[in-house]
This record gives structure tokens, C-alpha cells and sequence, in this order.
């Protein structure tokens, strides 16, 4: 067993960063960590090659993906298949998500923005 505390807490981006991803967890078949998007910020990130789950812990948004789009905050569960586009828009209050990638997430080589790693 594990505990991950302030799993989902907002923490604010490193400039000139738009966004922050801080990874708390990695096992063979999933890991998981926190996704932190300033009120009014950018979402930059990429379709992923792995299945995702966020639970939104605090902050308001629209999630916009290829098959639709809807308001999201506080309490919501969002799973995004792999490889369909999305991200966030309409921020409008700071925006924290508890992210489970399964398979693990795999950083990209080219937009390196898992850079933080809780340990």
C-alpha cells in the first residue's frame, strides 16, 4: 500500500511553462499524478498513447475533445480514450486534476513537460 499525499493540489506552473504535471506514482500498469492549468491559462498538451482518467479536485473548465465538449469542475470524473485530441479552455479558476494514465504515461521527447517527479 501507498499514500500519496496532496495528490491533486494546485500547484503553479514554472514560467515559461503554461501547464504543470507532477507525477506521484509509477507501477508496471499505471501511474499516476497531478495536472495543474492557471485561471485563464493554456493547455498545451497532446493526444496521449495511453488511456487517461482525470478527477477534477478543484477549479472550473471545458474540457474540448474530437467527440465533444462539456463544463467541468470540482467532483467530475472525465476519461479520454488514448489517442483522441483534447484539453482544456474556458479556465476559469485555477484548475487541479488528479491524472491515472494506464499504461503508464510515456513523456514526450519533443514536448518534455513531465518534468517534475514527486518522490
Amino acid at each position: 500500500m501507498r499514500i500519496i499525499e496532496r495528490a491533486g493540489v494546485f500547484t503553479t506552473p514554472t514560467a515559461p511553462a503554461p501547464t504543470r504535471y507532477i507525477e506521484h506514482l509509477r507501477a508496471p500498469g499505471v501511474s499516476v499524478g497531478t495536472y495543474s492549468i492557471p485561471r485563464r491559462g493554456h493547455d498545451d498538451q497532446r493526444a496521449h498513447e495511453e488511456d487517461e482518467i482525470y478527477v477534477v479536485t478543484a477549479g472550473a473548465a471545458t474540457i474540448w475533445a474530437d467527440t465533444g465538449s462539456a463544463r467541468v469542475s470540482a467532483g467530475d470524473v472525465i476519461y479520454v480514450p488514448a489517442g483522441e485530441i483534447h484539453h482544456f479552455v474556458d479556465i476559469s479558476a485555477d484548475l487541479s486534476l488528479i491524472v491515472v494514465f494506464a499504461p503508464p504515461h510515456r513523456p514526450d521527447p519533443v514536448h518534455p513537460r513531465e518534468a517534475d517527479r514527486a518522490a
